[in-house]
């Protein structure tokens, strides 16, 4: 099919279940900023994993599935675009992108958009970062192109995720951590029987951390719109209790007519 247009120059899967894919594209990688999504694609006659559920009906034939992901790799990134997944058994596409091996054909979106970005916030703003599974994926982006850790602005980067083998990028969030007193990172599993060895962090759901006051410990200051901007992305029922939360608190979403100190991307 020609609509394929870049090619897999790695994959990497996290677990069962999680893929970092690097794409590299037919043509120069767009420029765009850290927090946008672009479309992958490939034709239904792809090859689909074999956890996969049946497709009742089969797609449409004539039609390539397209979907939006989050880009992961930095805007100063120009050889490439990293993609975080998640396999969806039950879904179109991601059981076809993770029967993709290394040098396999893809279609990527020619444009990368998206208003989940650091662009409307003000010099100088703390920031809370809230994740699930994949919905890290802006995140890393956004800390990989140009962020300066080095302004006295505070960054809180919270992920949850099932089990601690879920938690994507652990490794780099950890390192990034380790160097830069003013970056704190979060992760939070929300079923730790099993693990073996004890996960020795913070167990529940991310929202626990909010609904139980212990997050403006963890920032080291109270909740103020004016000075602390929150990013949610992710699980929609996750996005749906912490705005509750910061409404209550004087926050409000940001949109295109209405500046405001929460940033929203639903994941499904």
């Amino acid at each position: 099919m020609n609509e394929l247009n870049a090619t897999v120059m790695h994959r990497s899967e996290v677990t069962h279940g999680l893929l970092i894919m690097r794409v590299k594209p037919d043509f120069p990688v767009p420029d765009f900023r850290a927090g946008q999504y672009a479309v992958l694609g490939l034709p239904p006659t792809a090859p689909r994993v074999a956890v996969a559920d049946p497709e009742d009906p089969p797609p449409d034939p004539a039609k390539l599935i397209r979907r939006a992901y989050s880009v992961a790799s930095g805007s100063v990134q120009k050889e490439y675009l990293e993609f975080y997944v998640a396999l969806v058994a039950g879904g179109a596409l991601t059981p076809r992108l993770f029967a993709l091996r290394q040098g396999d054909r893809v279609f990527l979106g020619k444009k990368i958009v998206g208003m989940f970005t650091l662009s409307d916030v003000p010099q100088g703003n703390d920031l809370v970062f809230v994740a699930t599974g994949t919905g890290l994926a802006p995140y890393v982006s956004m800390l990989r192109s140009q962020y300066d850790f080095e302004t006295s602005h505070r960054t809180l980067v919270i992920h949850g995720a099932r089990h601690s083998w879920d938690l994507g990028y652990s490794r780099d969030m950890a390192a990034l951590a380790s160097r830069h007193e003013n970056f704190r990172y979060v992760p939070m599993v929300s079923r730790p029987d099993g693990e073996e060895p004890p996960w020795p962090g913070l167990t529940g759901r991310v929202t626990s951390l909010f609904t139980d006051d212990a997050i403006e410990g963890l920032l080291g200051t109270p909740f103020d719109p004016e000075r602390i901007k929150v990013f949610l992305c992710g699980n929609p029922d996750m996005i749906t209790e912490l705005m509750g939360w910061l409404e209550a608190r004087g926050y409000r979403e940001h949109t295109r007519k209405q500046p405001g100190s929460i940033f929203v991307e639903k994941y499904w």
